[in-house]
């Protein structure tokens, strides 16, 4: 049976509970940022929604545009020196922001800037941090690797946002960038302290020392063209890939504007809406404890079940169920999604070889994301042709087929998990 006890040992691993300690941090930074951000950007004298609508697109762009470069680059060089590189970038992106607004200077131009430079170090940042825990753990704790660093995260991401707005309030928002980028920088350091085994170049990643600049970018492209062959060649990567660019697309439109249009319009407010977000966050905590626990063996297949309750809170409120309802709706998703994750992550770790695990999680990222933009875009004008209600229901509608459809695959259903009792266990070395 599986122990708890097993679980908790790996915080006595020095690089598991550097690499925990780091990320928990960094997601913390993250929180904080939006709000300082976002509130520091509209307090600038003249400042309007366009304002902060160029500073924010300078940060997204940047980091869809490099997605898939930062994949390459984790995977020729060491992952914890990238993520060292992409917490120091992020920090000194929120420092110059803080600096800039404490001090009055604020052209937009300059304030896009430092925000592009926040979204090429997330673009590096992510690929690196899901090839890394390979690196750092036994192939048979990976599953609890990262139960354990959702957890962390989960935390963070609620801590974060709650405390980030109070600091605003308390001593505003320049000083919140200043604590922000402080967390990156402490990100950074941990991360530096990690002590991994090196791993041998392979025939990829092993270019000549010196190379013309044409050379250099034909290079990068071999490299994009070998991780989108490993992407490809695995149908349930791809296919559940496929299902979340919907599944995306629709819980951007539904959380980002029709969820909060109804809950202003018909529940009361904001105050209706929080509570909806609180069940999910508090369903995000419960399903790290389910993970732990679970060991089904067929992963992909379960994971992709677990995204049919997502739809759930988006459908109580397109028919008008009472609140208590769609929040519980969204306890469940936040377990669901939880699970999900956990999963994803442990069977891509698990299946796609070393060298090339970040350039497919970067394809994994920008085909998960790319129409999240469109749902927010399509979001509006739905509502008003349609109402709220009935495009919440659609958007309900679009999760359930995009996820019973990816249950029609085989490499969906049939990929099994290794046996616990023969999976490699090899000790990741220190050096």
């Amino acid at each position: 049976m599986h122990s708890y006890r097993r679980d908790l040992a790996m915080l006595r691993d020095r690089n598991f509970t550097l690499l925990l300690v780091a990320r928990t941090i960094s997601v913390l930074g993250a929180a904080f940022a939006p709000v300082a951000l976002a509130f520091g950007v509209l307090a600038l004298p003249g400042a309007t929604a366009r304002t902060l609508s160029v500073v924010l697109t300078a940060e997204a762009l940047p980091m869809v545009v490099f997605m898939l470069v930062g994949g390459v680059i984790a995977d020729r060089l060491p992952r914890h020196r990238v993520m060292m590189t992409a917490e120091s970038l992020n920090a000194l992106a929120f420092l110059a922001l803080a600096a800039m607004m404490l001090i009055g200077w604020t052209p937009l131009i300059a304030l896009a800037v430092a925000a592009a430079f926040s979204g090429v170090s997330t673009a590096i940042l992510f690929p690196a941090l899901t090839g890394i825990v390979p690196d750092v753990v036994e192939a048979d704790r990976l599953q609890t690797a990262n139960a354990l660093l959702g957890l962390g995260t989960n935390i963070s991401r609620v801590a974060g946002l709650v405390m980030g707005g109070m600091t605003v309030v308390l001593i505003g928002a320049g000083w919140a960038l200043v604590v922000s980028g402080l967390m990156f920088a402490l990100a950074a350091v941990l991360v530096t302290a990690l002590r991994l085994r090196p791993v041998p170049p392979t025939a990829e990643a092993v270019r000549p020392a010196r190379t013309s600049l044409v050379d250099g970018v034909r290079s990068v492209f071999a490299d994009l063209r070998g991780g989108w062959r490993e992407f490809v060649s695995r149908q349930w990567l791809w296919v559940v890939v496929a299902q979340f660019s919907l599944l995306v697309l629709a819980m951007q439109a539904a959380h980002g504007v029709l969820g909060p249009l109804v809950a202003k319009e018909q529940m009361g407010g904001a105050a209706a809406w929080s509570a909806v977000l609180a069940g999910e966050a508090i369903g995000m905590l419960a399903g790290i404890l389910v993970t732990l626990r679970l060991r089904p063996s067929r992963p992909i297949l379960v994971a992709t079940l677990m995204t049919l309750p997502s739809a759930l809170p988006y459908l109580l409120l397109g028919i008008s169920a009472p609140l208590w309802t769609v929040v519980l709706g969204a306890v469940v998703m936040g377990v669901c999604f939880d699970v999900f994750g956990v999963l994803w992550n442990t069977t891509m770790q698990r299946e796609v070889p070393p060298e090339a695990l970040s350039r497919v999680s970067s394809y994994d990222a920008l085909g998960s994301l790319m129409f999240g933009p469109i749902g927010l875009m399509l979001a509006g004008p739905a509502a008003i042709l349609v109402g709220a209600r009935s495009a919440l229901l659609g958007c309900a509608a679009l999760i359930l087929l995009a996820s019973l459809a990816a249950l029609l695959f085989p490499g969906v259903r049939g990929l099994r998990a290794p046996d616990p009792a023969t999976e490699a266990q090899a000790p990741v070395e220190a050096v």
